[in-house]
């Protein structure tokens, strides 16, 4: 490790807050499936920014986009129309079957955006008596890190010594059915829910769970809220995860590569029901909608289609997916994935997989640890099968590694 990369460590270490364990790697370049660290190593980037660079670092169409609004008009605020907004409305509407759009800025905006709404529906429309409403989520869901999120996660780490929480939130397992249909009763407004839980370590939920829990909130006049913000736009190899199954949720969240890895972007898609419900003044932000957001988040979407790259996170990811399934190592207890959202789980005696991650860095290979015996492997879905294959070699020997 070069001397001004420990000076960037020490640096960080202690001015900044100590909210994140990085892996220690400095980074000043990308391009494509590549990054540059600051002395010049190259890696390829098995993280994507948590899926929010699906197209690629430093996509030269959407950094033309974005230079050119950038040089035209930055910020209005709500107070005033902005010629880009319509157009994101319209092309984010086309792309996606939306009716109604609120554009934010993270995706944890986004998730307490449609927290609000779902609840405004539910007094306004479904009749649920004031201050009554709840809202059904998973154990180990990850939809951000505000407080009114970490008020319903169920990570220690996340809600340790940050309370009081909000009420009005039931927590339910992932993946059954049943339990579901247990807790919903005449005040619940909707499920929330990710498609796959990534930040649990990629979880996948058994076949056909989403066609009957779709099912049943029809039944129930229940909003289904799908948190796509990382499983969305081409990352699980199609535009949003709920088309594996065929179903269409009634609110939508997306984020991330929403912007392509340039600008904070996100938006909740509604039905008319939903997000008719807000007025004036009732909901809003500063910088959500502005020009230079809609103009990036308008070319990340268009390079999404034109490139084919979802249709290369199907190909790739299955390419990838049984690679890993192939290697045969003591290390691995399990291998799961859909499209390019990857993970290798580890078998508790075989040590952390953080050791598996740093190992990788010297092989020329960045991925991230999570839940402590999970690897995640989210790579751009620009990747090549000649990428994939090498990045495969160096999964290969690392694996048979022993950290135990």
């Amino acid at each position: 490790m070069s001397s001004s990369v420990i000076d960037y460590l020490a640096t960080e270490a202690r001015l900044g807050a100590q909210n994140y364990a990085p892996i220690g790697v400095v980074l000043s370049r990308g391009e494509g499936v590549w990054v540059w660290d600051t002395d010049g190593n190259r890696y390829l980037d098995c993280l994507s920014a948590y899926s929010a660079l699906n197209q690629g670092h430093c996509h030269p169409k959407i950094l033309a986009a974005m230079v050119e609004q950038a040089s035209r008009l930055t910020l209005t605020s709500r107070a005033f129309h902005n010629d880009q907004l319509a157009l994101f409305y319209e092309e984010i509407a086309a792309l996606t079957g939306s009716h109604k759009v609120l554009p934010m800025n993270s995706g944890a905006e986004a998730v307490e955006s449609a927290i609000k709404s779902v609840r405004k529906w539910g007094y306004e429309v479904k009749g649920v008596p004031d201050g009554q409403a709840e809202i059904i989520v998973c154990a180990d869901n990850f939809h951000g890190r505000t407080l009114g999120i970490v008020g319903f996660s169920t990570d220690p780490e996340t809600r340790t010594h940050f309370g009081p929480f909000a009420p009005g939130f039931r927590i339910i397992p992932f993946g059954d059915v049943k339990a579901l249909e247990r807790a919903i009763t005449q005040n619940t407004v909707a499920f929330l829910v990710e498609p796959i839980q990534g930040e649990a370590g990629v979880i996948i939920p058994p076949v056909g769970y989403f066609t009957e829990v779709r099912q049943l909130c029809t039944a129930h006049n229940v909003m289904l809220v799908l948190d796509e913000i990382q499983t969305g736009l081409g990352r699980t190899g199609k535009l949003l995860a709920e088309q594996h199954e065929g179903i269409e949720a009634d609110v939508t969240l997306l984020g991330k590569a929403l912007s392509g890895g340039f600008y904070p972007v996100s938006a909740v898609l509604s039905n008319n029901d939903v997000l008719g419900t807000l007025r004036p003044g009732q909901h809003g932000s500063t910088f959500g909608g502005n020009p230079l957001a809609c103009a990036v988040a308008r070319a990340a979407m268009r390079v999404l289609v034109e490139e084919g790259m979802i249709e290369n996170a199907a190909t790739q990811g299955a390419r990838f997916l049984q690679g890993l399934k192939d290697i045969r190592a003591n290390t691995i207890r399990d291998v799961r994935g859909r499209g390019l959202m990857l993970a290798v789980e580890l078998h508790p005696e075989a040590g952390r997989a953080r050791r598996y991650c740093e190992a990788l860095q010297a092989k020329g290979i960045l991925a991230k640890d999570t839940h402590e015996h999970t690897i995640r492997i989210a790579p751009p879905l620009v990747i090549t099968s000649d990428q994939v294959d090498w990045a495969l070699e160096q999964f290969a020997t690392t694996l048979t590694l022993d950290f135990s």
